[in-house]
Formats: C-alpha cells, sequence, structure tokens
C-alpha cells in the first residue's frame, strides 16, 4: 500500500459556526448533505452510500469548531477532519478540509469533497 497524501480545501460557507457545527458533527446534519445516512453509537459513526456502509471514530471535537474522524478500515494514521475558521476582520466563515488519499485519487478525493459541500451549501442556503 502506498502512502496516502495529504490534502486540504477552504470553502467560504455563507452560516454562522454554530449551525454549520451541527451539520459537521451530528448524525442528522451529516445525513443532510454528506452521507445517505449517518448513525452513531458513541464514538463510533456510520456512514451510509447507496447500501454500503462504511465506520468511523470520532477522534476530537471542539464546539462550533472542528470534528475529526478516523475511517475503520484504515490502518495507517490518515484522518479527515473539518474546521470551522472566522476570519477576525471579515467574519467570514470558512470551512477546512484536512483528508487524506492515494497519489492517484487525491483529485478524484478533492472533486468527492468538492460535490459534498456543494451539497452542504445548498442545504444551508449558503451561496
Amino acid at each position: 500500500m502506498s502512502d496516502k497524501i495529504k490534502f486540504e480545501l477552504e470553502f467560504v460557507i455563507q452560516s454562522s459556526p454554530q449551525l454549520l457545527y451541527q451539520y459537521l458533527s451530528t448524525p442528522s446534519g451529516l445525513s443532510e448533505w454528506f452521507a445517505d445516512n449517518v448513525n452513531s453509537r458513541g464514538e463510533m459513526f456510520s456512514f451510509i452510500w447507496d447500501g454500503s456502509e462504511e465506520e468511523a471514530r470520532l477522534l476530537k471535537r471542539k464546539s462550533d469548531e472542528f470534528v475529526k474522524f478516523a475511517w475503520e478500515e484504515n490502518d495507517d494514521d490518515s484522518y479527515f477532519e473539518m474546521k470551522i475558521i472566522v476570519d477576525e476582520i471579515t467574519k467570514d466563515v470558512s470551512l477546512f478540509i484536512t483528508d487524506f488519499a492515494e497519489e492517484d485519487e487525491v483529485d478524484e478525493a478533492k472533486m468527492l469533497w468538492e460535490n459534498q459541500v456543494s451539497d452542504l451549501k445548498h442545504v444551508l442556503g449558503s451561496k
């Protein structure tokens, strides 16, 4: 297995950090945009897409700031993190995504995130 490449994406989201955090950290919020269905039992989250299920462990979270998950089937240190950054001057809210992908899948992974975040913006009524 080749080493995964870390990549980061930034999206400006017209939303309050508190509302955005609900869509990043709760099963009901995540199932609105990230997966077809999301269930959680404690730290374990089940993400369901088109009938296939992936398990992720919630590693860390800080209210209104970030959530960090690791896919259960990964045997490396990779994770995905969704961080909310508020510009001190403009008060613009940005969503920073940190994720990992195989070298030949980075572009595809970025495109997937762009599509998912586009759905999130639609749900939030953000442009």
